[in-house]
């Protein structure tokens, strides 16, 4: 007999059934990375986030699951979609609480809808869409949205579900020996660009090294937590993520995460953090209380290609948006989301001004793709 069954805990699912559901390795759908923001205090209602996560049950064991979560705002998503809030509520409606399917604070590309693999995964993934939007139905919600969608999710959405895309700019490893020879692959200018910014930080005389989670001491978390926290607030941005989650990562998640830190003196004065998947490194948080110049791109992006190459990654995520990624050797990448708006009108609306701008998304990509930082070959 299948049941479905919603969550207001992650912790309410059994940690091996859920990973185990998880058709590749990304950290950022492990039981582990979502019950840590939430024992932790980074998933709060009074900061918009309510966990309701999705179990799809067979005689009582757990065969799919969802990551989901009643929205009080549209923070820390990275799809945008304020203006479909203010033109729902101009009208009347409530656009909040909505029902998100994604990973809190994360533009990460992966799974969301967890259905194993092989025989019947198809049917669980449609299953687990046709539960989020009988849901939204019910509870009278505007609408649900999933985001960072893989691409073989993509089907279980029917045409009710609006389609939307962006662009991320990710790294590839061709089989590089070491960073001199992913340098080679690049044109003459930006070969040269590159090597004079880590020359900047070179005589800077700083001590850069990459550290697994594992091996950091409570006190170098919570120095970590600091730059994270002074960093965004510097920029006017919310820092989501508490001194507890950060100070619970290399417990929890151990080598999985990844830090470089820079430190002056012995003491850390910048850091970049990453995950690590058996295939790809995902680079997320970034702090720094010193202002020199290219350490940003030295601690962000080479040192998590240097990481990649050493480990025989495929591939490096750096996070969203970006241009100036491009010239650093990062290409564009499309990111796939769907949105099921249940008033029809409202729907129709949006699909129209979402066919705008796919245009605008497809032009700018081709754009993008004609200015390949590679060398002809």
């Amino acid at each position: 007999m299948t049941e479905i069954r919603f969550h207001a805990h992650i912790d309410e699912l059994p940690a091996a059934a859920w990973d185990a559901l998880r058709p590749d390795d990304n950290p950022f759908v492990s039981h582990a990375w979502l019950a840590a923001l939430e024992r932790t205090g980074c998933i709060r209602a009074d900061w918009g986030w309510r966990a309701h996560h999705l179990g799809l049950y067979d005689d009582g064991q757990l065969v799919a699951a969802a990551p989901l979560y009643l929205k009080g705002n549209s923070h820390g998503e990275f799809v945008f979609d304020w203006s479909w809030a203010s033109a729902w509520e101009r009208a009347g409606g409530n656009y909040y609480p909505k029902l998100l399917n994604a990973v809190p604070y994360s533009p990460v590309p992966g799974p969301r809808l967890l259905a194993g693999i092989g025989s019947g995964a198809a049917a669980r993934r449609q299953a687990l869409v046709a539960a989020m939007r009988g849901f939204a139905e019910r509870m009278q919600l505007s609408s649900v949205h999933a985001n960072f969608l893989r691409e073989d999710e993509l089907p279980a959405f029917d045409a009710q579900w609006l389609a939307r895309s962006d662009v991320q700019f990710h790294w590839h490893n061709h089989g590089y020996a070491d960073f001199d020879a992913f340098l080679a692959a690049l044109n003459h200018k930006k070969r040269k660009n590159i090597r004079q910014e880590r020359a900047h930080v070179a005589r800077a005389g700083l001590n850069i090294e990459m550290r697994g989670g594992s091996t950091l001491s409570a006190a170098e978390w919570r120095r970590v937590h600091a730059l994270y926290e002074s960093t965004f607030d510097a920029k006017g941005n919310h820092a989501a993520l508490t001194r507890a989650f950060f100070s619970t990562l290399g417990e929890t998640l151990g080598d999985t995460v990844q830090l470089a830190p820079a430190r002056d003196h012995g003491e850390i004065i910048a850091m970049a953090l990453f995950l690590q998947g058996d295939h790809a490194l995902y680079g997320r948080y970034w702090g720094a209380q010193a202002d020199i110049p290219g350490l940003h791109f030295e601690l962000c992006y080479y040192r998590g290609i240097e990481h990649a190459i050493a480990h025989g990654l495929r591939r490096f995520e750096p996070g969203a948006q970006g241009e100036h990624k491009l010239a650093r050797g990062f290409l564009p990448v499309r990111t796939h989301s769907r949105h099921f708006l249940v008033d029809e009108g409202f729907r129709a609306a949006v699909r129209t001004a979402l066919a705008h701008e796919a245009e605008a998304v497809h032009d700018y990509t081709l754009d993008l793709q004609a200015h390949s930082p590679y060398a002809r070959r």
